[in-house]
C-alpha cells in the first residue's frame, strides 16, 4: 500500500484524499496551520515551511509527495525533492509561481500571450505603459491568486494609484504589467501526464469569474470542440517541456477563435471540480494515479455539468440537493468573506435539462445572477 504526502492541507488536498482512498492509498498532509481542512480526514503535521526537522519524519513516512497549492517555497520543494519522489517537479512549481517565467514558457511552447513587461521600479512601470498602453493590469509576479495582488489601470492617469498599492511589493514579490485582453470568454484545459509521458485531457471548460474568483465552470464548453484540438496541443507541449507529472490546468482567454495563455496551475484546479461528478475519472483520482505511477483513467465527460463555487458561506444545502442531478461538496471550513467554503455540481443528460436545473438552483438559492451567464451559454447549443 502506497502513502502519498501532500504539502498544503486545503480543500484540494481533502479531495485528493477522498479520491485516492478507494484505490488503497494512504495519505499524510503537511501544512502551516492546525485547522487545515484536509486534517479532518487524514493525518496532519503542522510546522513552518522552513522547519526541515518537522519535514524529515513526514518524508520518511511517504512513498511520494505532491502539492495542493503552488506557493510552497522553492527551498521547501528542493529539500523535499532530495528526500522523496516529488511530482510535479520543482521546475514546474517554480515556473508557475512566477508570471513572467510562466508567460515566457507559454511563448516558447508556441502559445501566444498578451503583451507583458517585468516591472521593478516606477520608471519601469512608466516605460511599460508607454509600450503596452492602457487599459492594462499591474500584478505581483508571485503569490497573487483569486484576484489578489492586482490593480487594473484603466488609463495612464491610474499609474500613480497602481504604484501606491503594489509598488511596495516590487522588491519582494516582483511586479508585471500585462496588456488588457478584450476576450470573448475564459476557458481552461485540465490535463494529466504520467511519468511515462502518457497525456490525457478533460473536455475544454468554460469559466466565469466574479471579483477575480471563479464563480462557475461549464463542461464540456459550448462549441469547445472548435478550440479543443489547439488547446490540448498547447497543454501537451507545456507538459512535455516541463517533464510534468500529475494534473495541471492551463487557463486561456478565447478571442475571435484565437487562444491566449493566461496562467498555469501546477496542481488539481478549481475549474476541474466538475470532474468528480461529471467525468468517468476525476482530476483528483487521476492525479493520485499519475504521481504514484498507476495507469491513467478515462477523462471523458459522462454528461454536461456545471460547477458552482460557494464563496464566503454555504447556501442552503437541502434546497440544493432536492434538485435532481445536484451534488454537494462541503469543505469543512468556517465561513469568511472571499473564502472558498464549498461547491456544488449540477449534472444533466443534455444541455436543455442542465439549463432547466440551473434555473431551479437560481430560484431556490437566490443565485439567479450566478447561474444566468451559464444558462445563456447553454442556449448557444440549442
Amino acid at each position: 500500500m502506497s502513502t502519498l504526502g501532500i504539502l498544503g492541507g486545503g480543500q484540494l488536498a481533502r479531495m485528493l484524499v477522498l479520491a485516492g482512498t478507494p484505490l488503497g492509498v494512504r495519505f499524510r498532509v503537511f501544512d502551516t496551520v492546525a485547522d487545515a481542512c484536509a486534517g479532518q480526514i487524514a493525518p496532519l503535521a503542522t510546522a513552518g515551511w522552513d522547519a526541515f526537522d518537522a519535514l524529515e519524519p513526514f518524508a520518511r513516512e511517504i512513498d511520494a509527495a505532491t502539492f495542493d497549492f503552488e506557493n510552497v517555497p522553492a527551498e521547501t520543494a528542493a529539500w523535499l525533492t532530495a528526500h522523496a519522489r516529488v511530482a510535479p517537479n520543482a521546475r514546474s512549481l517554480a515556473t508557475a509561481q512566477d508570471r513572467v517565467l510562466e508567460k515566457t514558457l507559454f511563448r516558447e511552447c508556441g502559445l501566444p500571450t498578451t503583451e507583458f513587461a517585468d516591472v521593478a521600479t516606477r520608471a519601469d512601470l512608466d516605460a511599460a505603459l508607454a509600450r503596452i498602453g492602457a487599459p492594462a493590469i499591474l500584478k505581483t509576479r508571485r503569490e497573487g491568486y483569486d484576484g489578489k495582488g492586482q490593480f487594473r489601470i484603466k488609463s495612464m492617469a491610474d499609474a500613480d494609484a497602481a504604484w501606491e498599492v503594489l509598488g511596495p511589493q516590487a522588491a519582494t514579490r516582483g511586479l508585471v504589467l500585462e496588456g488588457f485582453v478584450d476576450f470573448d470568454f475564459e476557458a481552461s484545459v485540465v490535463a494529466v501526464r504520467s511519468g511515462n509521458g502518457e497525456f490525457r485531457a478533460w473536455p475544454v471548460t468554460r469559466n466565469w469569474h466574479v471579483n477575480g474568483i471563479l464563480s462557475a465552470s461549464l463542461a464540456p464548453a459550448p462549441r469547445g470542440e472548435s478550440i479543443g484540438a489547439s488547446a490540448f496541443a498547447h497543454a501537451r507541449a507545456i507538459a512535455e517541456k516541463l517533464d510534468y507529472v500529475g494534473v495541471f490546468a492551463l487557463e486561456l482567454f478565447v478571442r475571435n477563435g484565437e487562444l491566449l495563455g493566461n496562467e498555469m496551475a501546477p496542481r488539481v484546479h478549481n475549474s476541474g471540480h466538475w470532474t468528480i461528478d461529471g467525468a468517468v475519472i476525476s482530476q483528483f483520482e487521476n492525479h493520485v494515479r499519475a504521481v504514484l505511477g498507476m495507469p491513467l483513467g478515462d477523462t471523458s465527460a459522462r454528461c454536461p455539468s456545471c460547477m458552482l463555487n460557494w464563496i464566503g458561506k454555504l447556501p442552503d444545502r437541502d434546497r440544493m440537493i432536492a434538485i435532481p442531478g445536484t451534488h454537494w461538496h462541503d469543505y469543512g471550513k468556517s465561513p469568511r468573506p472571499g473564502r472558498k467554503v464549498g461547491h456544488a455540481t449540477v449534472c444533466a443528460p443534455d444541455a436543455a435539462t442542465l439549463a432547466a436545473r440551473l434555473e431551479q438552483v437560481g430560484r431556490a438559492l437566490g443565485r439567479e445572477a450566478q447561474v444566468a451567464p451559464v444558462i445563456a451559454a447553454l442556449g448557444m447549443q440549442a
